[in-house]
C-alpha cells in the first residue's frame, strides 16, 4: 500500500487540483462494485478485510466511475464557463444559472447512449468539450433527487441569504448528491465564505433541505483550506467556525465533530466508521470521508479502503475521501495501479489542468478567457 512521505507531498496548486479530481474518481471506482452490499456481504465476497483494491463490478468491468465523478466533472466545467463569462463581460452573478446548465449537460448523459447533436448555435446545454466524451454517457444508479430536481427548472437566487430555510425543490431531501459533486467549488481558490455559499446555493438546484446545502458548502471549504496547504484536521476546524455563523448548521456541525472525535479515539475499523451512518445523506457522507482520511493518515490507500468498506453508499464516501486526500497530498500520492485502472483518467487530468489554468494561471488580457471559447462556451 502506498505510504505518505515528503517525496509525495503536493507542491503546486495544479498538483492538488489533479489530485482532488483523480482521487475522487479512484474512490468512486473502488466503492462502485460494493455500493449496495452490507459489510458482512462485502467480507463474504472479498475476504475478512473486504475489498483491498479495485474489483470488477456486476458486468465484470474494473474501474468504472459513477454519477459522483460525472457530476463533479460537470461542476468543474460549469465553474470554468462561469469564470470565462465573467472575464468576457466584466460582471459576475450568473454562476448558479451556468451551474444548472452544466448539470443539465450531465442529465443529458443519463438519457442518451452517446453524445446527441446540438440543437442550435445558441444551445446552452449541448455545447462545449466535456459533453462530447463518450464514456460519460452511462447511467450508474444516479440519485433520484438529482434527476428529479434538475427537471424542475429552478435556479437559486445568487443573492438570497442562507438562513436555514428549505428550498422549493425536493425540500425534504438532503441526499449525498449535493456534497459528492462539490469539491471543485473549493478548488477555485475563491475566499472560503464565497466558496461555501456558492456550493450551498448550487446544491439547492436539486436538494432543498438546508443540511444538504450546508454539507456541500462545508466540503467545499475544507477542500479550499487543503488547497492552501492546511492540515485536514485544521481545515475541518476552520470550517466548523464558518458553519457556526449560519442558521440551521447543527446537523452538519454535529456530523463533522463526530468524525473528528472518532478519528482521535482510534483504531480505525469499519465497525467504528459505521457509527457515523451509512453515507446516504449529505452530512453522513461528509463525516465518513473525513473520518477515513483522518483515521488513516499513514496511507492514502488504506484511508480509501476504509472509506468504502462499509454497509452504505460506498462509492460516494470513497469519492469524497479521494477528493480530500488528493487535495491534501497531490496526484503523486495516489496509488498508481488504481489510478491506471480508473475510467476516464486522461480526460479528468485534462479537465483538472484546464481548471487550474482558468482559476490559478496567468491572468489573461481583459475580456479574454484563459481557455478557448469553443471548448468552454460562456453559458
Amino acid at each position: 500500500m502506498s505510504q505518505i512521505s515528503p517525496a509525495t507531498a503536493a507542491d503546486t496548486v495544479t498538483d492538488r487540483i489533479r489530485g482532488a479530481l483523480l482521487g475522487g474518481a479512484i474512490g468512486d471506482a473502488l466503492g462502485n462494485p460494493i455500493e449496495f452490499l452490507s459489510l458482512a456481504a462485502i467480507r463474504s465476497a472479498h475476504g475478512p478485510d473486504g475489498v483491498t483494491g479495485m474489483v470488477a463490478d456486476a458486468d465484470g468491468v474494473t474501474g468504472r466511475v459513477t454519477d459522483d465523478t460525472q457530476m463533479t466533472l460537470f461542476t468543474a466545467e460549469g465553474l470554468i464557463r462561469a469564470r470565462a463569462r465573467a472575464a468576457a463581460r466584466g460582471i459576475g452573478g450568473a454562476q448558479t444559472a451556468i451551474m444548472r446548465h452544466a448539470y443539465l449537460r450531465w442529465l443529458d448523459t443519463q438519457h442518451h447512449p452517446a453524445p446527441p447533436p446540438a440543437d442550435g448555435r445558441l444551445d446552452v446545454v449541448r455545447s462545449g468539450w466535456l459533453r462530447l466524451q463518450p464514456w460519460l454517457y452511462a447511467r450508474r444508479a444516479p440519485g433520484n433527487a438529482c434527476l428529479s430536481g434538475l427537471r424542475q427548472g429552478y435556479t437559486p437566487d445568487p443573492r438570497a441569504a442562507l438562513d436555514g430555510s428549505r428550498g422549493p425543490v425536493n425540500p425534504e431531501s438532503k441526499g449525498c448528491g449535493t456534497v459528492m459533486r462539490s469539491a471543485p467549488f473549493g478548488l477555485t481558490g475563491i475566499p472560503a465564505r464565497r466558496a461555501f455559499e456558492l456550493a450551498a446555493r448550487c446544491a439547492r438546484i436539486t436538494h432543498g433541505h438546508p443540511t444538504g446545502a450546508y454539507a456541500a458548502g462545508a466540503f467545499a471549504v475544507i477542500v479550499r483550506h487543503l488547497l492552501d496547504g492546511e492540515s485536514l484536521a485544521g481545515a475541518v476546524r476552520r470550517t466548523l467556525e464558518l458553519l457556526a455563523s449560519y442558521p440551521g448548521h447543527d446537523e452538519t456541525t454535529a456530523a463533522l465533530r463526530a468524525a473528528l472525535d472518532l478519528a482521535a479515539e482510534g483504531p480505525a475499523t469499519p465497525e467504528r466508521l459505521e457509527t457515523l451512518g451509512g453515507g446516504w445523506i449529505a452530512e453522513e457522507a461528509l463525516a465518513i470521508a473525513v473520518y477515513a482520511a483522518l483515521a488513516r493518515t499513514d496511507s492514502v490507500a488504506e484511508a480509501l479502503l476504509l472509506s468504502v468498506n462499509h454497509s452504505g453508499d460506498s462509492d460516494s464516501t470513497g469519492s469524497l475521501c479521494g477528493n480530500l486526500l488528493g487535495a491534501l497530498h497531490g496526484e503523486a500520492a495516489l496509488p498508481a495501479s488504481w489510478l491506471a485502472a480508473t475510467e476516464g483518467r486522461a480526460v479528468i487530468a485534462e479537465l483538472a489542468d484546464d481548471f487550474a489554468l482558468q482559476f490559478h494561471g496567468p491572468t489573461p488580457p481583459y475580456g479574454e478567457s484563459a481557455l478557448p471559447r469553443e471548448r468552454y462556451p460562456h453559458n
